[in-house]
């Protein structure tokens, strides 16, 4: 990076800087714990030299502190995945329920958006359909920071939100479905190899909110991948090149996600909880009629703050379904 042509590749160097901050992200905590450790050892001696109670009680604070960041560090091992630290595309879908599942998938965009912000952690959206009355029928963020995939990918699977209706005149209690899929951002081509002549690459005007340079230009793109059929689309950039290019990241995460499938029953295992996005498929329910809970039904995290949920609080989620698969890996619990 100190090179004086570093950023003559604008692309290349912001993949540069991106792994920087991804190895940082595992080196500095372990280096301020290595600080904290050393100063409350010089911190002891000093208290004990001068039988300082004060001191004492900060030697105990600052043990605590690195206590703390021990345990994150540890949680950190759960995410020894080749794909865990990279970034992430986050695709919500909705399921059985019409309207209902369309303004459900906006509540869970909301929520992970919020769940961006909190990590630190930047997003955007670049594919989207809205419903016909309210919400989306399926929207896909990228999601750009240390670890993005690693975290977000404890959040595949089928959303289960049961309330009362605020499209239902008559007051009835509804109960909505949305999937959420996550695939990791890869950048570099010659990881995941496609045949040119397998694509079939379609150009359309955008639709949706997007402003008048989006809805005036085939600026959108749609890729099939004819060998397995699958379907990737982009159209909230400003370029065609860009959208292609977030495509293609989109297809190689995908095509990767069905080669590891094959290859890790695992991982085949975990993705096929997806299931139907209907009943009896859910990994998580959001209940706030005629009670308030959100239980995960793989590892029976709950609790009854539904709303510090919705606004983002899915720690204890995300950390007990990585801990559930790492014991699943271990063969232990």
């Amino acid at each position: 990076m100190a090179e004086p042509t570093f950023w003559d590749d604008p692309d290349g160097a912001q993949q540069v800087v991106r792994r920087l901050k991804g190895l940082k992200a595992v080196v500095d905590p372990v280096e301020e714990v290595g600080r904290i450790l050393e100063d409350a050892q010089v911190m002891l001696g000093l208290a004990e030299e001068e039988d300082d109670d004060s001191g004492l009680a900060g030697v105990e604070r600052d043990l605590a502190s690195a206590e703390k960041r021990l345990e994150r560090i540890e949680f950190l091992s759960l995410l020894a995945g080749a794909d865990d630290p990279k970034n992430a595309y986050l695709s919500i879908h909705a399921g059985a329920g019409g309207t209902e599942s369309c303004d459900w998938a906006a509540m869970l965009l909301r929520m992970y958006s919020r769940y961006v912000e909190r990590a630190g952690w930047e997003m955007a959206i670049v594919d989207s359909t809205e419903g016909e009355e309210a919400g989306f029928r399926s929207v896909t963020l990228r999601v750009v920071g240390p670890y993005a995939f690693g975290y977000l990918s404890a959040e595949v699977g089928v959303h289960r939100l049961v309330r009362i209706s605020p499209f239902d005149a008559q007051g009835r209690r509804h109960t909505s479905f949305a999937s959420v899929d996550v695939l990791p951002e890869i950048e570099d081509a010659g990881e995941v190899e496609i045949d040119e002549a397998d694509l079939r690459i379609d150009f359309f005007r955008a639709t949706g909110a997007g402003g008048q340079h989006v809805n005036k230009t085939s600026s959108a793109v749609r890729i099939t991948h004819a060998p397995t059929g699958i379907v990737v689309q982009c159209q909230n950039e400003r370029s065609q090149h860009q959208n292609r290019r977030t495509a293609m990241e989109m297809l190689r995460g995908r095509l990767k996600r069905l080669e590891e499938q094959k290859r890790d029953e695992e991982l085949a295992k975990l993705y096929g909880q997806k299931g139907e996005i209907a009943w009896g498929n859910q990994i998580r329910s959001y209940v706030l009629q005629p009670y308030t809970m959100v239980k995960d039904h793989r590892t029976e995290v709950e609790t009854g703050k539904v709303q510090d949920v919705l606004d983002g609080d899915l720690d204890a989620f995300i950390e007990a379904e990585l801990h559930r698969r790492a014991a699943a890996r271990t063969g232990a619990g």
